[in-house]
């Protein structure tokens, strides 16, 4: 019995460790991710500091906090934080070899907040990703397609690459092109385009709308609109004065030529 009892007590300090170290995890992991909140939410209360920067800085608090835990918890077992520093330090060239794209996702993460090419919210071409993007992690940049589809592009691959921002600015051109008919009249055709234009309050006067024709086709005679609108407005001024253009066409007589399907009998013979 008295050496079940001295077994048994042998593994108190162990347990006792196991215990605290577990209600350190707790309390920290929830105390990082509070943290974490806090500093997100007082960074994006400055209209001027741009969401990006406050999930970043919000991401770097939590994972600071949970180093610091695993370090306490380490400590509880007896592994001193200067050991492990020691290990980490001898081991850091094995690490960066090991890591070297995970780190240079990491310093991309770090210039994309810096520079900011692109921001929460931004319709973006990435490579020949389109998205709108919905969050900038440390490792990794997560668009969303408008057919909403989750895409995550690293943030290696985002830095080095052609980044287009469709919402970089608040106004666009939008460029409309209509064929007509060569037996129809151009500059009438125009007019419905410009009268269509100037009438819809979205469309900007200044830059003045324009309409001009720009191709003699094989089929009909091409004629291009270019227009500036907000960008918030841009998709649905397209769609929308399309629409409009065609009906007045219809109504005053312009046609769109279309391809004609002909079906020929052959010849009887005999």
């Amino acid at each position: 019995m008295e050496n079940v009892i001295d077994e048994l007590g042998a593994y108190t300090p162990l347990v006792i460790a196991t215990v605290k170290a577990l209600l350190v995890l707790v309390v920290g992991w929830t105390m990082a991710g509070f943290v974490g909140s806090f500093v997100r939410k007082q960074v994006n209360k400055h209209k001027r500091i741009d969401k990006t920067l406050g999930n970043f800085a919000a991401t770097v608090a939590t994972w600071a906090i949970r180093i610091m835990v695993l370090l306490a918890v380490l400590n509880l077992f007896g592994i001193e934080a200067t050991s492990v520093v020691a290990v980490l330090g001898a081991a850091t060239l094995a690490i960066g070899l090991a890591l070297q794209g995970t780190l240079a996702d990491l310093a991309a993460g770090i210039m994309l907040v810096v520079f900011r090419p692109y921001r929460l919210g931004q319709y973006v071409d990435i490579s020949g990703t389109s998205g709108t993007v919905t969050e900038i992690a440390l490792f990794f940049t997560e668009l969303t397609t408008p057919q909403n589809v989750q895409i995550i592009v690293p943030n290696g691959q985002a830095w080095g690459s052609i980044i287009t921002n469709y919402s970089a600015h608040d106004t666009r051109r939008l460029d409309l092109v209509f064929g007509i008919d060569y037996a129809d009249s151009a500059d009438t055709a125009m007019q419905i385009i410009l009268d269509n234009a100037r009438a819809d309050d979205r469309v900007m006067s200044e830059p003045e709308p324009w309409a001009r024709v720009t191709n003699l086709g094989d089929s009909s005679v091409d004629i291009t609109a270019r227009l500036w609108t907000s960008t918030d407005d841009f998709w649905n001024v397209k769609f929308e004065l399309t629409k409009a253009i065609k009906e007045d066409f219809d109504a005053q007589g312009i046609s769109i030529p279309f391809p004609h399907q002909v079906n020929v009998e052959p010849k009887k013979t005999g």
